[in-house]
């Protein structure tokens, strides 16, 4: 094993914030009370496309309790969305004037003394609704006689996107074995702990104070700004605890918009939290997609030539789909080199709700569609799984034409590992069998579709008198340990114990802009900000160090430990607190102060790294009754250096257990444009005994556009597991699921068809 070389990073750290949520003291949105605080309920739109004719609260405002009751008329009536920069895209008013398009969609909003109050209140208000021819399929959406969702789309066709690269006709040529599959992903809900809340607080000096889990505080700062006709910075947002997010939670929602307009319409704080039923209905899913797919390969198994074409269903607004569209049709290339690849991908807007990013960002139905059609082609050329993979990975230094260069990449070393994994794991148990799938994913997006004026991310660091370090960052810990990452990054340049240092985080008021948790964006983005804060509040220190031991340069002295040392002489030296007092009182009592911005430039078009990985799944298959059992799921992993490996271990796991969720449990089907399970019930997810054991097996890589070499981890592993099983079950059964995720009947069905003489499906 290498000898650590840091003293904070690559160790083993308990979350900064664990205390304070162990023991209840960590501050939630649902916690948060105001004096004089109302209580926000929404009603919804029962149809999936219906025209608006009159909403009639007079009778809802008679209930005793009720306070007032908004609609769409009392709104701006602004159409918002995340795209400024492509405003033709923002087209979602989140209380609707004109007509609905899906059921769950917001129409009128009541705030009463009570939730119940406000709750009964709902039922008396009344709607009349002209109801509208209705489609909820993207197959269907495009077809001529279709109804228009949104006016003057044409087959409600609502985003284009196209990747192409090499002479694509004249590749195919050149294959010796063409494959052609369609594929059916299904929709997939966040399922975060902590559903959509927001408590908001209007006051007569025209400041709104928004309390609401958010991925993003300055993102929703600005879009409340441009909805309610307010100025940026009399909004303040405060997050500091969110019970997850998964790319759900980085868009205007509701909960937001609603308590925000009553609040100022009663200039009382106003509280809205969702329900378990509001959150499956009346947000946005990960985005269904049909998937085409079509492999050109030489006999040996070098990659020729490959097509996609994707149809997804966008739902009623385009939300963050446009971008899942883009880089479903991205990684869909991963992990591979393609002499020639083309993409053109179609988001179609449907009466159903709308689709979005969720954690892969369009990854996990790219790969779970590549990585077993990879398989299917290696069965019917009689070539090595790994070998194949093997022969066409990416490497280091490669460039996706017009797309993206890769700074690091271990995937080689990540197939070599599960290869000796499978080895060693010999004989199997009786119906076990294991399966694979290779994934690589962006570390952090450099779009800039928000048209943001500031940095992508930004960090202060300020040294008070007792040594104590106040890092102070917009990035926001919505979970998945951020601000433990940042504080050892921190501390790490800083050359002080991580005790030192108090992150600040989640309020626009005290925090520096930034875009916020989405796309694996935090480590290093939000990481070379503070890492650079840091180094300049050092080198401050170092400066004022070197003058008083007289050295001839600054870089004589180095801070190790809390230690301040000549570099020649360790022994000679002073405590870190001691130098900070001195500095002070040197500086005339002003406090050293570090600033750091990341935003990458002439990086691609994608990010700026990419994180790699190989995993193996053992799984058992029942062909009487098609359920599937996961026994082990080892991956080899590259992240470049790992900063916290306990927190690198729980980011990795949950991935992997919303991963296998996406690939055998999740199912979200919609009839008639309604969510049939809205519920935990019917909804299944991965439970406690249902995860298999997993191992992780770190691959030692360093990514020179990371701080101290890091990159993505946590997100990515999203990706391969629904592949790996998919593949898991070819390889026990001969059957190709081209369906995810993949249900017991299904199996059971396949079995059937191949029984009768059909061979595989």
């Amino acid at each position: 094993m290498t000898a650590n070389k840091y003293s904070v990073l690559n160790t083993r750290v308990h979350n900064v914030d664990g205390y304070a949520k162990v023991t209840g003291r960590a501050t939630y949105t649902f916690d948060v009370k105001l004096p004089g605080m109302l209580y926000g309920k929404i009603l919804r739109s029962p149809h999936p496309h219906a025209r608006i004719i009159s909403i009639d609260p007079t009778e809802a405002l008679k209930l005793p309790g009720v306070k007032a009751v908004v609609t769409g008329k009392d709104t701006l009536g602004v159409k918002q969305g995340i795209w400024r920069r492509y405003p033709e895209l923002c087209d979602e008013q989140i209380l609707t004037i004109e007509k609905v398009r899906y059921i769950g969609e917001p129409v009128a909003a009541v705030a009463a003394i009570t939730e119940e109050i406000a709750e009964q209140a709902l039922d008396l208000i009344d709607v009349q609704y002209e109801v509208l021819p209705f489609v909820d399929d993207p197959m269907e959406a495009i077809k001529k006689e279709a109804p228009m969702i949104h006016e003057g789309v044409e087959r409600n066709v609502n985003v284009t996107r196209h990747i192409e690269w090499g002479d694509v006709e004249e590749a195919f040529e050149e294959a010796e074995y063409v494959r052609e599959d369609w594929f059916k992903l299904g929709g997939q809900a966040h399922m975060c702990m902590e559903t959509r809340a927001t408590v908001a607080s209007y006051t007569s000096d025209k400041k709104l104070t928004v309390y609401t889990s958010t991925q993003s505080p300055y993102y929703h700062q600005a879009l409340l700004a441009g909805v309610l006709g307010l100025r940026e910075s009399d909004i303040r947002v405060i997050a500091h605890y969110v019970g997850g997010g998964f790319g759900g939670k980085f868009e205007l929602d509701a909960s937001q918009f609603c308590a925000s307009i009553l609040s100022m319409k009663l200039s009382k704080p106003v509280k809205i939290v969702f329900t378990r039923e509001e959150d499956f209905v009346a947000t946005k899913r990960r985005t269904p997609m049909y998937y085409y797919v079509r492999t050109g390969v030489k006999k040996d198994g070098t990659f020729c030539a490959r097509e996609a074409r994707v149809f997804s269903n966008g739902g009623a607004y385009t939300g963050m789909g446009a971008t899942a569209l883009y880089l479903t049709g991205f990684f869909h290339s991963f992990p591979y080199k393609w002499k020639a690849y083309r993409y053109d991908g179609y988001r179609v807007y449907t009466n159903s709700l709308p689709s979005t990013s969720m954690r892969g960002f369009g990854a996990p139905q790219a790969m779970f569609c590549s990585e077993q059609q990879i398989d299917w082609i290696a069965a019917d050329l009689g070539l090595d799984i790994i070998e194949i993979r093997r022969k066409n990975a990416h490497t280091t230094g490669y460039e996706v034409p017009g797309q993206a260069t890769i700074g690091s990449c271990g995937l080689n070393q990540c197939l070599d590992k599960i290869e000796q994994w499978i080895k060693d794991r010999g004989k199997l148990p009786k119906n076990r069998v294991i399966g694979i799938s290779a994934a690589g994913f962006m570390t952090g997006g450099i779009f800039n579709w928000f048209d943001t004026p500031y940095s992508f991310s930004s960090a202060v660091v300020t040294i008070n008198y007792d040594g104590v370090v106040e890092l102070h960052v917009g990035a926001q810990d919505i979970g998945q340990g951020s601000n433990t990452t940042l504080a050892m990054i921190c501390a790490e340049a800083l050359g002080v114990k991580l005790e030192n240092i108090k992150v600040h985080s989640g309020d626009t008021d005290h925090c520096p802009a930034d875009l916020g948790a989405w796309g694996s964006r935090q480590t290093l983005m939000a990481g070379n900000a503070t890492k650079m804060a840091a180094e300049d509040a050092k080198k401050q220190l170092l400066e004022f160090a070197s003058a008083k031991f007289g050295y001839n340069i600054v870089y004589d002295v180095d801070i190790k430990d809390g230690w301040v040392y000549n570099v020649a002489r360790p022994e000679r030296g002073m405590h870190y607190v001691d130098l900070v007092k001195e500095a002070l009182r040197g500086k005339d009592g002003q406090r050293i102060v570090g600033r750091g911005h990341y935003t990458p430039h002439r990086k691609g078009m994608i990010s700026p790294a990419y994180s790699y990985m190989v995993q193996a799944v053992e799984a058992e298959i029942d062909a009487e009754t098609g359920k599937i059992s996961l026994h082990n799921c080892v991956t080899a992993h590259d992240c470049g250096q790992p900063i916290n490996t306990l927190g690198l271990i729980g980011q990795l796991e949950g991935a992997a257990s919303m991963a296998a969720g996406y690939g055998y449990l999740e199912n979200m089907p919609v009839e008639d444009g309604k969510v049939m399970n809205p519920n935990l019930v019917d909804y299944k997810i991965i439970r406690a005994p249902d995860m298999p054991e997993c191992e992780i097996i770190e691959i030692d890589t360093y990514e020179p556009e990371g701080p101290y070499g890091a990159k993505e981890a946590g997100e990515g592993l999203t990706n391969p597991t629904a592949a790996a099983l998919g593949n898991a079950i070819f390889h026990a059964t001969g059957l190709k699921m081209k369906q995810a995720p993949i249900m017991p009947e299904m199996i059971v069905n396949a079995f059937k068809e191949k029984k009768k003489g059909g061979g595989t499906p």
